[in-house]
Parts: C-alpha cells; sequence; structure tokens
C-alpha cells in the first residue's frame, strides 16, 4: 500500500512540474512579444482638428436659454383671392386692380369739416378715399399748415370709380405723351380705383411740383406712409412719367424704407420676393419714431381656394396681397397683443361702408399741363 501511494506522489509532482515549465514558457513568450510590439511602436501627432488646448469651465458657452420676446410663428388659412387686396397692391399697366365693389370710403369734405379742417381745398364736395387714408392724410395736412400756415393745398384726384377712369382713358383715347407715356391709365390700371391714391394741386395756379412750401409735403410724406409714386429717376420701371403730385399708401414701414433706398413699389415687391420669403431672412425696418417691423413674403397657393399665411402670436400685424403672386406680411414687433387680437387690417375685408359719390366722386384730373397718366 505505501508503495502505491509513493508511485501516485511521483506522478503527480511530475505533472506539476510540467504543467510549470508550460506556464513560464508562456509568459517568456508573451513578455517577448509585449517588448518587440513596445521597441516598435511610434509616437502619432495630434490632429490639427481637435482643440488641445485646456477649456476653462467658465470659458464654455451658456446653454440656449428662452427667450420671450422671441417671435412664434403660426399658421392662418387666407383666401387665396385675398392677394388682390391691401395697402401693398401693385397696380400699373401690367397689374390690374379687381374691384371688391365695396371699398371703405369716406367724403373727404364731410371729415375734413368734421376736423375742422378748412386748409385742405377740394373742387366740389364728392371727393371720397379710403378711410384708412384719410386718417394719415388729414394728419399731414395739418402739419404742413401748422408750419406753413399755407392754406392754397388741393386735393384734385381721388377714389374713382372703373367707370369714370374709362370716361377718362376714352377721352384721352389711348395717347401718349411727348415721352412715350401714356396719358391716362387703362381701366382697372390706376391706382386711384384702389381708394389708396390721391393728387395735390394748389389752388393759385393749379400747378402742383412738390417745390417751395410744399417740398416739405414729398420729403416729409413717408412719415405718414405715403411715397411719390411716380418719378423721373423710376419712369422707365413705373411706366408713367414723373408726377410730383401724385401720392400712394402704402403703410409707414414700407414708405420709410423705400424713400431711404429709392425704391419704387415694383421694386420694393420685387425685393420682398426675392431676398425676403417666410423660410429665410426677414426685412427688418425702423422707423423715425423708433417703432421697430419685421416683412416678409409668402407665396398664394393659387391652385387652391386659401393660403397657409404664417403669422406671428401675440404681436400685432397686417397681411396685404401684392396683387400679383403672394402675401406681405408686417409684424409689429413693438406692439404686443392679447391673443386673438393680433391682426390689424387684412386685404379683402372693410369695415363698414363710407359715403360713396354716385359716380365715384370728382376725380376728372387734367392736373399738372393736362397730363392724366393715370
Amino acid at each position: 500500500m505505501p508503495k502505491d501511494i509513493s508511485k501516485e506522489q511521483s506522478i503527480n509532482k511530475a505533472k506539476n512540474i510540467t504543467q510549470l515549465v508550460i506556464c513560464a514558457v508562456v509568459v517568456g513568450l508573451a513578455g517577448y512579444n509585449l517588448a518587440t510590439v513596445y521597441n516598435n511602436m511610434k509616437t502619432v501627432p495630434s490632429s490639427s482638428y481637435v482643440d488641445t488646448a485646456e477649456h476653462d469651465p467658465d470659458t464654455q458657452p451658456a446653454s440656449q436659454e428662452f427667450d420671450p420676446d422671441k417671435i412664434i410663428y403660426t399658421s392662418s388659412q387666407v383666401p387665396t383671392k385675398d392677394k388682390f387686396y391691401g395697402d401693398l397692391i401693385l397696380v400699373n399697366n401690367d397689374a390690374e386692380y379687381f374691384s371688391l365693389g365695396d371699398e371703405d370710403l369716406i367724403n373727404i369734405a364731410d371729415a375734413n369739416a368734421e376736423k375742422g379742417i378748412d386748409y385742405l381745398a377740394l373742387p366740389d364736395n364728392s371727393y371720397t378715399i379710403l378711410r384708412r387714408v384719410y386718417e394719415p392724410l388729414s394728419a399731414m395736412v395739418t402739419d404742413f399748415y401748422n408750419i406753413y400756415y399755407n392754406d392754397t393745398l388741393e386735393i384734385y384726384g381721388s377714389y374713382r370709380s372703373t367707370q369714370l377712369q374709362k370716361e377718362i382713358y376714352d377721352r384721352y383715347d389711348g395717347q401718349l405723351d411727348e415721352d412715350g407715356f401714356p396719358r391716362a391709365a387703362l381701366p382697372g390700371h390706376s391706382e386711384h380705383e384702389t381708394g389708396l391714391a390721391f393728387d395735390f394741386s394748389e389752388t393759385v395756379n393749379g400747378d402742383y411740383q412738390g417745390q417751395g412750401d410744399f417740398a416739405w409735403i414729398n420729403e416729409n410724406c413717408y412719415k405718414y406712409g405715403f411715397v411719390v409714386r411716380y418719378t423721373d429717376e423710376k419712369k422707365d420701371i413705373t411706366g408713367f412719367r414723373a408726377e410730383p403730385w401724385h401720392f400712394r399708401y402704402v403703410g409707414i414701414p414700407h414708405a420709410t424704407y423705400m424713400t431711404k433706398n429709392d425704391l419704387c413699389l415694383e421694386e420694393y415687391i420685387d425685393l420682398l420676393r426675392e431676398k425676403y420669403p417666410y423660410d429665410g431672412e426677414h426685412l427688418q425696418i425702423t422707423d423715425d419714431d423708433g417703432a421697430h417691423y419685421e416683412v416678409f413674403f409668402t407665396p398664394s397657393k393659387d391652385s387652391e381656394e386659401s393660403t397657409d399665411v404664417p403669422v406671428p402670436s401675440g404681436y400685432k400685424y397686417e397681411i396685404s396681397g401684392n396683387n400679383i403672386d403672394g402675401f406681405i406680411i408686417t409684424v409689429h414687433k413693438d406692439e404686443k397683443v392679447a391673443p386673438g387680437q393680433e391682426l390689424a387690417t387684412e386685404p379683402g375685408t372693410t369695415e363698414a361702408s363710407g359715403e360713396e359719390s354716385d359716380d365715384g366722386s370728382g376725380n376728372d384730373d387734367e392736373n399738372s399741363g393736362d397730363t392724366e397718366n393715370e
């Protein structure tokens, strides 16, 4: 029995020795391989695209914080046909005005009497204009009078019906003036048919040129939302010769930008369409009183009855068609309002109807050298 035990112990001892030898060989080989790899290692330079400088936690950009003044836009469905209406519609030899037939007109003589304005003459008491245009018009002529005490200013053209425009056009029988411009616009193509335009004259010699005291009006009309629509410099774009007596209402921010950047309405509408779409940069305007506006263009969906128009939530805004291919949205960035009270004016809508003359009012303009041009 002891002999058998001794034999078993010898076998186990041999196994242990063999395992130790094998382990030693493995460890030796591993050490050799590690040494070889270490000797063949190279230093890899830092990438030029990785910032290896130490970062100060205090200089890290702060997380984006909520901006309570950021304008949030929602979608409003507007009848696509409303692209033909609003303060910024383009009406010229190529773009026709489609009257709704219910323009909100006000009788200028009656309104003047209510305000006590006796320094703005009228050829007769039939002249009318859009109600929303009369207010800035009366403010402008009042400021003019308070500066110069000149009571010779006269309205000699305002709203006209399409029928009256046709009568004026037929009278000139398509004649052109000496510069090749039409003496009278085609029916449907005169700004007077919109109620947004008017002509000045003066009672001394009936020739308003925007000079002398009246230069103040032509230089400052943009502050009231008006532009001198036809200038000699832009006649090849507008299609009409210079008319320093013809004023068009577009609204204060737009009149300010157009005047200070020497743009006619055709150029301004093109600019908004091409450079300031809703999904791009918006035009930022600050008027002379420091009021801030944001303006952008969105196209109309002409194949559908309505168009989704982006509008601001909680800010006063206006929508105007451009009478061609879409809408111009004007945001009053300084005027926060309660939900549901944002919309100031909308194309294609009017307030309670004002008084209208039977014939569209006496706007039989043959002003300034017998040149109609409108």
